[in-house]
């Protein structure tokens, strides 16, 4: 099977977990045995460009001629099965789709983000979630708020090319969305389900998971829309020590917040930026991970990492975070399901009850972004941490591995092609 796979490569000084999946796709394909033909660009490579090419920036994301000749040329000598589309923006354009079905390549999309929408891809705006744009033709509201980069002018760009590239989207052979929630989105812009799939991203397998630790671990770009300023309220609400250790990694504008709580209480520490063996070490030191966002967070890695250490996570109820905790299904395998979670730790006389508004899953709880209600699961997480966790790494394993993931990324694009290869024979 021979693969195309296209992504506009996010500046390096803008640390992007979208870079790291891509290419943690393409060395499991190959690995796999698949043949990848990466069509990369960067958006590192701008300042180098010449005038003329400079001269077309603005009208890139619509159409990027240079682009589609270089994509034409390699459909046109390599033949590929199907073109594997992540981020199009700024160097790639959306139009790389109607170039690969002019060859007759279909073509598969993950969904990182909510861009077919919305101008950011956040639906999150001044510090609450919003979508204004949705369901519009034109998504004025922004423009008036200078939604993409801060400006005006590529504001009204960035929802020009959303407008103008609606029936492109719409024309995509099948999108593969990272949680049901992805899924979700996409039906309501208006595609069918039987060209959505739910497939998530992987991480490596870190190996047997060490024992528990103690206390909590948030690790997280420490923006406002991560929810830091929302899990730090909740914490106080319980006295000096009664939770363990709060552990707090990343940088980012918040990172004053960070360090303040730090100094104010002897539970919490700032462990700053971690390199891979620190997050790990981080991982291990804890019991259970946070992920408390206040966006609709698509599919936060550390969820992953955390179910990967055999570690269960307490997460806000929005966005991809109920999936990856095995939350937003009603039916668990027998044993392992919020029902008989719930009913066991409930049971454990060394642990509280579960108050209304924590949802249990398979691997963690959910509860509504709210201080009051996160106060009250933090206990919960706690004592029932131990009773989850191999729960957690079983999650993993089944839905999380690379080579889980791998062999359904491989099963989509045989089908997609089978699918192609159909329609064309029918014409």
């Amino acid at each position: 099977m021979r693969i195309v796979v296209a992504h506009n490569r996010y500046r390096e000084a803008q640390p992007s977990g979208e870079n790291t999946i891509v290419d943690a796709e393409i060395a499991q394909l190959t690995a796999a045995g698949v043949e990848v033909l990466p069509f990369l660009r960067s958006s590192d490579e701008i300042p180098t460009m010449s005038k003329p090419a400079k001269a077309l920036l603005p009208i890139s994301p619509i159409w990027a001629p240079q682009a589609q000749q270089d994509l034409d040329r390699l459909l046109a000598e390599h033949r590929p099965d199907v073109l594997h589309l992540h981020n199009p923006y700024p160097l790639l354009s959306p139009w790389v789709v109607r170039t690969a079905h002019k060859r007759g390549v279909p073509v598969v999309q993950t969904v990182h983000n909510y861009r077919q929408v919305c101008s950011s891809g956040l639906y999150f705006r001044d510090g609450v979630i919003c979508q204004d744009c949705r369901g519009r033709a034109l998504g004025v509201p922004a423009i008036v708020h200078r939604c993409y980069r801060g400006s005006r002018a590529q504001s009204a760009l960035m929802a020009t090319t959303l407008a103008v590239h609606r029936p492109t989207w719409r024309s995509v052979d099948r999108f593969i969305a990272l949680t049901t929630a992805v899924a979700d989105h996409l039906r309501d812009y208006g595609i069918p389900d039987e060209r959505i799939v739910v497939k998530p991203n992987a991480v490596p397998d870190p190996g047997t998971p060490a024992p528990l630790g103690d206390g909590f671990l948030f690790m997280a770009r420490l923006t406002p829309e991560k929810g830091l300023d929302l899990l730090l309220e909740a914490w106080r609400r319980h006295p000096v020590g009664a939770l363990g250790t709060l552990r707090i990694a990343g940088d980012g504008e918040l990172r004053p917040l960070a360090e303040a709580a730090a100094a104010d209480r002897p539970d919490v520490v700032y462990l700053g930026q971690l390199d891979r063996a620190g997050v790990r070490a981080a991982i291990e030191a804890s019991a259970v991970v946070l992920a408390t966002s206040t966006w609709h967070d698509v599919l936060p890695t550390v969820i992953i990492e955390a179910l990967a250490s055999g570690r269960p996570v307490l997460g806000t109820a929005l966005g991809g975070i109920p999936y990856l905790v095995g939350a937003d299904t009603p039916r668990e395998p027998a044993g392992t399901g919020p029902a008989e979670v719930a009913s066991a730790v409930a049971g454990d006389s060394a642990g509280p009850a579960i108050p209304d508004g924590v949802q249990v899953g398979e691997a963690g709880w959910v509860v509504a972004p709210d201080p009051a209600a996160l106060a009250a699961a933090l206990p919960v997480a706690r004592a029932g941490a131990a009773r989850l966790a191999p729960a957690a790494r079983a999650r993993y394993e089944r839905t999380f591995h690379p080579d889980v993931v791998t062999r359904r990324l491989i099963d989509i694009y045989a089908d997609v092609a089978r699918s192609r290869t159909a329609v064309a024979g029918d014409r």
